[in-house]
């Protein structure tokens, strides 16, 4: 089982691997959301950072131990330890962040104080509609910036675009950092399009193989080992990537070239979402 999806510790585990896995105790989890704007998803206690959840993720929460809780993401099942001071109570959110950035504000004023920072993807839980903001538990939001989450977007390529010039942070998952996957994982969640955290496992699981030679077109993912990126035309690639250390555009054949060159290999997949 891959540790990454596997809700298990040895201490404790998901009671649905009761006999797949040797724990101290098996335990249904309880519900939680995360509170600050960006929070890390650590691969131990206060270790080295796997992903990132946003405001407003659900995730399941297995164990709560030394100020840590371990803990399952709802969106894509990626297990890993989080700050407990990061986790609130579950909500049901109903609207996600559409822009590639706002700001929360403690009044229905642009010129009130604003509380945080809120990246492209958070989750929030509208409670009423204002003239210009809408109300959340969190404080008010501004109309424009917010997009209902049964009106998904039509075009991952659109929203990767979104990230133009976004920083690269290895396991980034936010407007202030990015990763290659997390870009990827960004698209197509907007756009209701069920995609895992890291790049392998959106090789195995998103979009059916290109055959040899197929034309490039808008949406495809190309597969490195260890990387991903997504086509923007025939001759265009946009990634988030350590060479430009941002989310940039790179042309297709140079960036194939480039990446095989520096010892990363040749293109392994290309996938099509539709």
């Amino acid at each position: 089982m891959d540790r990454r999806l596997t809700p298990a510790n040895g201490r404790v585990a998901a009671e649905t691997l009761r006999g797949h896995v040797v724990a101290d105790a098996f335990v249904t989890g309880e519900p939680a959301q995360v509170l600050p704007p960006v929070t890390d998803l650590c691969r131990a206690p206060a270790g080295p950072r796997e992903r990132q959840l946003l405001l407003g993720a659900g995730v399941t929460v297995y164990e709560r131990r030394s100020g840590w809780a371990f803990v399952q993401a709802q969106a894509d099942g990626y297990v890993g330890y989080v700050a407990e001071a990061a986790l609130g109570p579950a909500r049901e959110p109903t609207h996600m962040v559409a822009t590639a950035a706002t700001h929360l504000y403690d009044a229905e004023d642009m010129k009130s104080r604003d509380l945080m920072g809120l990246s492209f993807g958070s989750r929030v839980t509208v409670l009423a509609e204002g003239r210009r903001f809408w109300e959340t538990a969190e404080g008010f939001i501004p109309k424009p910036h917010l997009r209902p989450l049964d009106r998904p977007f039509s075009d991952p390529v659109t929203v990767a675009q979104l990230h133009f010039g976004v920083p690269y942070l290895w396991g980034g998952n936010s407007i202030r950092g990015i990763d290659c996957s997390g870009l990827v994982q960004a698209a197509l969640r907007a756009c209701a399009i069920a995609c895992p955290g890291d790049s392998d496992m959106q090789r195995a699981a998103v979009g059916v193989d290109l055959p040899e030679g197929a034309a490039p077109a808008r949406g495809d993912l190309w597969f490195w080992t260890g990387h991903v990126g997504m086509v923007v035309d025939a001759d265009t690639l946009l990634h988030a990537n350590a060479h430009h250390m941002a989310v940039a555009y790179e042309p297709l054949v140079k960036a194939a070239a480039r990446i095989a060159a520096q010892g990363d290999g040749p293109v392994i997949a290309r996938k099509r979402l539709r």
